[in-house]
């Protein structure tokens, strides 16, 4: 799918890294070519006062929606590599690599360790030419720290990013939620919110010492967040991600057990909530990623203790981060940087950000249009939101990809 004539888009507010401004941007042969007036035979789309902002690109989900990625602006998204099988072989991360196009880049991300065991290496090197690019331990932490460090030393080496789950697993066993009251009432397993921390703790010291670059991809703790700001201010290469449901819920929406609301990591009790916050406010989270999981009722009509954690996220990650705005916890650029331009850096794809040279990936945003989330009518191939029949903001009325108009 490429572009056959340019295109620029006018009358809309675009979002820069610089700020919000009213102008144009001009698209052509799939990169945006810069802010200026329609040329003779361009094709002209007004805006309408809508913002203007990159295809937001989704670091770390586990299935691809097309239909509900393209609902919520999403244009690329690395693939955690928990698939069936896994993502622990080149020609796999190849066919992967390829599947999205034209009008969906999907950007696998490399097993770290065969079948994802956690115990020896996979062939990342090979993955990496098979299209690969970052490597992800997948949906557990790594428990073994000599394979860690190899891990991460050897990413180093290739100058690619290791995405991390940190929850160290000997204290989270079986656990479903956070050790607390709320657990504590509804009788659940549950395990400290320590468990991240340490686990943050390790993967941070090997990382320093490896000289390699971490994305922890979900922050979820005040101890955590505290120990990655700590480490950002000596100069260690780390990123930190966290998913709406942690800045938006807290463990309190578990009380009448539903299955929706299983998470991993589990919700936080509101002091971690508020932390998270106050994270993504001063800069310690660098990324907002929709964790897009969707799991049907075989997985999720279950007791609590028994369903499978995650959420179909990709429909509503726009969404949720324009409350951030709305709340004056970030402003819009901040909004984009989270959702689009940070990701975009950390994988290496020049994608993400309005700026010249760069791909023409574009979402027109209404951030006033208001919706309700019905899980009944959405895209995703299974609608386990923990924000079913929540009153919402904010909705995108034209996506490009390379110039071309999806859908």
């Amino acid at each position: 799918m490429k572009q056959a004539r340019p295109l620029t888009i006018t009358g809309g507010r675009l979002v820069t890294p610089d700020g919000v401004c009213d102008g144009a941007l001009r698209l052509a042969d799939g990169i945006i070519a810069g802010f200026e007036g329609p040329h003779d035979g361009d094709d002209i789309v007004d805006a309408k006062g809508a913002l203007v902002i990159p295809g937001l690109v989704d670091l770390g989900v586990f299935a691809i929606d097309k239909g509900a990625f393209h609902f919520g602006g999403i244009t690329r998204a690395a693939l955690m590599p928990d698939q069936n099988p896994p993502l622990d072989y080149p020609a796999r991360v190849n066919f992967i690599a390829k599947s999205g196009k034209p009008d969906m880049w999907v950007h696998p991300l490399a097993a770290a360790t065969a079948g994802l065991a956690g115990a020896e290496l996979a062939e990342i090197a090979l993955m990496r030419e098979a299209g690969a690019v970052a490597v992800a331990t997948g949906r557990r932490w790594i428990a073994d720290s000599g394979v860690m460090l190899r891990l991460l030393q050897y990413a180093a080496m290739l100058d690619m990013v290791v995405v991390s789950h940190a929850e160290d697993g000997g204290l989270t066993g079986k656990a479903v939620a956070t050790a607390g009251e709320i657990a504590t009432r509804l009788g659940l397993p549950a395990a400290p919110s320590q468990a991240e921390a340490l686990a943050v703790a390790r993967d941070i010291a090997l990382a320093e010492l490896a000289g390699a670059r971490l994305h922890i991809r979900q922050m979820t703790t005040r101890a955590a967040l505290d120990l990655v700001r700590a480490a950002k201010a000596r100069g260690v290469a780390v990123t930190a991600g966290v998913t709406p449901a942690h800045f938006m819920l807290s463990d309190l929406a578990t009380m009448d057990f539903r299955t929706f609301a299983r998470l991993s990591p589990p919700l936080r009790c509101e002091d971690d909530r508020h932390a998270v916050r106050e994270a993504l406010a001063d800069g310690t989270i660098d990324v907002i990623s929709s964790g897009h999981d969707p799991r049907g009722p075989e997985d999720k009509r279950l007791p609590f203790a028994d369903a499978e954690p995650g959420m179909a996220g990709a429909e509503t990650l726009l969404a949720m981060a324009l409350t951030l705005v709305r709340d004056g916890i970030v402003d819009l650029p901040r909004a984009v940087e989270l959702l689009a331009t940070n990701p975009a850096r950390i994988l290496g794809v020049k994608a993400g950000a309005l700026a010249a040279g760069y791909e023409a990936d574009i979402a027109l945003v209404d951030p006033e249009r208001p919706w309700i989330i019905d899980r009944r009518k959405m895209a995703a191939s299974a609608g386990n939101t923990p924000f079913d029949g929540q009153p919402t903001q904010g909705r995108v009325t034209a996506l490009y990809k390379g110039g071309v108009a999806v859908g």
